[in-house]
């Protein structure tokens, strides 16, 4: 089955999730279904794919028949993995993977607005429902704009863009992608790296209209609730935002984040026990060679954490 999307270090993700015969796993971003494929062929496990997107639900229905019972499709939110797997009478899990952002297919689709490459409809919502990318830049004060460009962003020129934005919706309503990138490209000079002025702007929207940092922060509380002791917790990120949260929820609950240095002692008033073990302290990288074969992983990061058994624990 061709998919149009190309799952970045599987290799890496299925020895991080150290899988098990009989084990159950959630792929809390199922897509086209990369990783849970990985799972399923790679041991006789059982695996639980969310999507919030219903069209990746409605593609991966096929495979369900091909893995025997061993796979189930649920519509919903990966910070929901607990309440969605608790309907289908699961309380404990072996293992949680999820793949952030967005993926191959959403982008190469003019009609879901998300790439800056292709004119069409403002839109960018993942689950079809909601306040679009084009109701926001519309509607939205300048301030709020601007701060949204800038902390999901990190674009410099934040405010330049929320004024172009606001001085063109003045005369018409910004409704497509092409309008946004004129915006941009007519306040924004092309950088010597040869990275388009609309990439940091049109990624901040996405993250905006999807709330993916609050997604990202309840699916990692989440999976410290429903991983069982010796679970694993595999996330790839692609934005640096992301992987500082998940950098930030992993060495806090493994106590990493308490160590202290000469200039500021150890924090030893942590009254908790670390929840997760890291299995590798820092980040796992993709190869040359998939790098090579597939470009979209050269910003990959991946991080891997197992759950002890120590209660959840939340700030």
């Amino acid at each position: 089955m061709s998919t149009g999307h190309i799952s970045v270090m599987i290799r890496e993700v299925l020895s991080g999730l150290n899988l098990r015969d009989g084990g159950t796993y959630i792929d809390g971003t199922f897509g086209r279904g990369g990783y849970t494929r990985a799972i399923l062929d790679a041991a006789k496990t059982r695996v639980f794919g969310i999507d919030r997107d219903p069209t990746a639900i409605t593609f991966g229905s096929n495979l369900v028949a091909t893995y025997d019972g061993r796979l189930t499709l649920l519509h919903g939110r990966f910070g929901d993995m607990e309440s969605l797997l608790a309907k289908e009478g699961v309380t404990q899990v072996d293992g949680v993977m999820l793949d952030l952002g967005v993926s191959s297919p959403q982008i190469d689709d003019p009609d879901r607005g998300f790439s800056f490459r292709l004119d069409g409809p403002l839109d960018m919502r993942m689950e079809h429902e909601g306040v679009t990318a084009a109701d926001f830049i519309n509607k939205a004060p300048e301030e709020e704009i601007a701060d949204v460009i800038f902390q999901y962003g990190d674009e410099r020129y934040s405010r330049r863009i929320a004024r172009g934005i606001i001085a063109a919706r003045k005369i018409n309503p910004i409704l497509s992608t092409f309008q946004l990138v004129r915006i941009i490209h007519a306040n924004v000079r092309r950088s010597k790296d040869g990275i388009d002025p609309a990439t940091r702007t049109f990624m901040a929207l996405r993250i905006q209209v999807n709330d993916e940092l609050g997604e990202l922060e309840r699916g990692l509380m989440g999976a410290q609730r429903i991983l069982g002791p010796g679970g694993r917790l595999a996330v790839v990120a692609f934005h640096s935002l992301e992987d500082r949260k998940v950098k930030s929820f992993l060495y806090k609950h493994s106590g990493s984040a308490a160590k202290g240095s000469r200039h500021m002692p150890d924090n030893l008033s942590l009254n908790f026990e670390p929840s997760f073990n890291l299995i590798k302290r820092g980040i796992i990288k993709p190869s040359i060679d998939e790098v090579t074969s597939n470009p979209r992983a050269r910003s990959a990061r991946l991080r891997v954490a197992e759950r002890t058994i120590a209660p959840p624990w939340f700030d």
